[in-house]
């Protein structure tokens, strides 16, 4: 399975975060998964990408040009996907992905999640997605997707689609038991 991770190309302030990136690292690993990501050596990013190769994962980056000749590009990864913009490698990251999975990250990584969540409701993406809510860095996002439920902006039956943890078994059984949302109808 293709698992796509979001997040930070820095490490942050927080050191559970980076613990949470080495654990599920370890887990795309030793499940026979394939890291897809956007091919960064720096921060969070660098570190995911690291953790999979060590146990013997398999990682695929993919990162425009432009970043590239920042040489912010990830050299020792089982392949690399060089492309134009970042739109591409968004859609690329979505294209290859078979599960979508956010771990604490910036503006980009909630804008990259945010895009598959939305894409399910309209019946573009029928893969799960998941905020890995390590320290509880997704708490207020949670809170307030409870709040678009509240005041009708989104279905409880929608909400139940887009997981919020940090307990790998309970990803696991997400993945495993997951139906896309009914396609949205206006």
């Amino acid at each position: 399975m293709n698992i796509t991770v979001y997040c930070g190309a820095s490490l942050g302030n927080n050191s559970k975060h980076q613990q949470a990136t080495i654990q599920l690292g370890q887990w795309i690993a030793q499940n026979g998964h394939t890291l897809i990501y956007g091919g960064g050596n720096a921060g969070l990013m660098g570190l995911i990408a690291n953790t999979v190769l060590e146990n013997g994962g398999k990682v695929i980056g993919i990162m425009p040009t432009f970043l590239q000749e920042r040489e912010l590009a990830h050299t020792g990864l089982t392949e690399m996907i060089s492309v134009d913009s970042m739109s591409v490698r968004k859609q690329k990251m979505i294209e290859l992905g078979d599960v979508y999975i956010a771990l604490p990250g910036g503006p980009g990584t909630l804008e990259e999640i945010s895009e598959v969540i939305s894409w399910a409701r309209i019946g573009q993406n029928n893969n799960p997605c998941i905020l890995f809510n390590s320290d509880n860095y997704y708490q207020h996002l949670q809170q307030f997707f409870y709040k678009m439920v509240e005041q009708g902006f989104l279905t409880a039956t929608d909400r139940q689609k887009t997981l919020f943890s940090d307990d790998l078994n309970e990803i696991t059984h997400f993945i495993a038991h997951y139906t896309p949302p009914e396609v949205r109808r206006y």
